[in-house]
């Protein structure tokens, strides 16, 4: 079901700069660090990282995403929703976006990731540029029926390379926070 947003019901995706209040410094630097979710997951899981994916296919954007991208309002877009699970938990809800433009000629087959990572392929192709991150209280309308919560922290960032441009968002789920509680070297 295509998203189409109006901007108030959107979110307001901030630098790290302009939160306030600050969010508790674990809470940061899962939020904030640059490197691979999918291998920084892999690590917390001990190798039990999977990716389930959850929606895949060509349909209009969101206000946000046109937006981040450049791209005219209710541009048609790939989009991959897809569950990073952590021992088969759902621990982030990922969303994935690109302009059909951009990917047609560009070598990028989104289409044909299953349930392999696309944060992986884009940290092993160096010619990504990944742009800053930006985060939010991502809007609960905008999750998945079973994990509808409000104030999931959020987190996007572009994948730039040449004229394409990929942006990815991460939503840590609870049972992100519960695993990452849990785990030894956090006690």
């Amino acid at each position: 079901m295509p998203h189409s947003i109006a901007p108030s019901d959107a979110c307001r995706w901030l630098p790290q700069s302009l939160l306030s209040p600050m969010p508790a410094p674990l809470i940061l630097d899962w939020l904030f660090d640059e490197g691979s979710l999918t291998r920084r997951l892999t690590g917390l899981s001990d190798d039990g990282f999977s990716v389930t994916p959850l929606l895949e296919g060509w349909q209009p954007l969101r206000n946000d995403e046109c937006a981040a991208l450049g791209l005219p309002h209710a541009t048609v877009g790939w989009v991959r929703e897809v569950y990073l699970r952590g021992h088969g938990q759902p621990w982030v809800f990922a969303r994935s976006v690109a302009s059909r433009g951009a990917l047609q000629g560009d070598g990028l087959h989104m289409d044909e990731l299953g349930s392999r990572s696309l944060g992986e392929l884009l940290f092993c192709d160096r010619a990504f540029t990944r742009q800053p991150i930006e985060v939010c209280h991502y809007p609960a309308h905008w999750l998945p029926a079973a994990d509808q919560a409000d104030g999931l922290w959020a987190r996007r960032s572009r994948f730039d390379r040449a004229a394409l441009s990929v942006l990815v968002a991460e939503v840590f789920l609870p049972s992100f926070w519960q695993a990452l509680h849990d785990h030894p070297e956090n006690r």
